[in-house]
């Protein structure tokens, strides 16, 4: 009997709660049953554990906000990425653990603020990649942009937006939206979208996450 892979889904926060953290969650699960990959979910920080964590393929943190691990469970979630882990962050996984610079490398940069949710153009830097290679090399979505403090150096970059075609864009020609690296013995992808309860439902986007968690995983 083939032993199925596992993704924990790690969803609590702090500060802001998006509302569409449920949605995000079943979508998830869904990708697991279609795609052969079992799927916990919790709330919980005490799930971060050495013993614990050692059970799953991947850690997703789905709409992370504020301080949400302890020193004990940061050093859990450190040493399972030094033992080759995968990371999924989602959305405001980068509005997560500003105190904690390990995590901002990372997830690989610091949100900042947003505009007003509208429709914008993102453009498909790396085609090849999992999570991006269904895509078109330009993509037309509505959703919550984020603009960041600080980006990591040592990115990949996946998707980009562009500026031109929203408004409240501070990055200027070069806005990363997703990328994937290395970090320090393990695997983390992060999107920035994700914010409504209608991108979970896009086929596009539920693909977009397939790719990412598949990446995480190792595949």
């Amino acid at each position: 009997m083939e032993i199925k892979s596992k993704v924990l889904v790690f969803s609590k926060t702090t500060e802001f709660r998006h509302a569409s953290i449920p949605a995000g969650i079943s979508a998830i699960q869904t990708l697991g049953v279609q795609n052969n990959f079992d799927v916990d979910t919790t709330t919980n920080a005490q799930m971060f554990t050495a013993s614990n964590l050692k059970n799953y393929a991947a850690v997703i943190f789905l709409s992370t906000t504020g301080n949400v691990l302890n020193n004990d469970q940061q050093g859990a979630f450190e040493s399972y990425i030094k033992a080759g882990g995968g990371f999924v962050g989602i959305h405001s996984a980068t509005d997560t653990e500003y105190d904690w610079p390990w995590y901002g490398k990372l997830v690989g940069a610091y949100f900042k603020n947003h505009p007003e949710l509208q429709d914008a153009t993102l453009e498909v830097k790396d085609g090849d990649h999992i999570s991006t290679r269904h895509l078109p090399e330009r993509w037309e979505r509505f959703d919550e942009w984020h603009n960041f403090t600080w980006n990591a150096t040592d990115l990949n970059v996946l998707l980009t937006i562009d500026e031109s075609t929203y408004t409240g864009g501070d990055h200027g020609a070069d806005h990363p939206m997703a990328w994937y690296h290395s970090y320090d013995g393990g695997r983390a992808i992060y999107t920035s979208l994700g914010h409504t309860n209608e991108s979970f439902q896009e086929p596009l986007f539920q693909q977009h996450l397939l790719g990412a968690i598949k990446y995480a995983m190792g595949e």
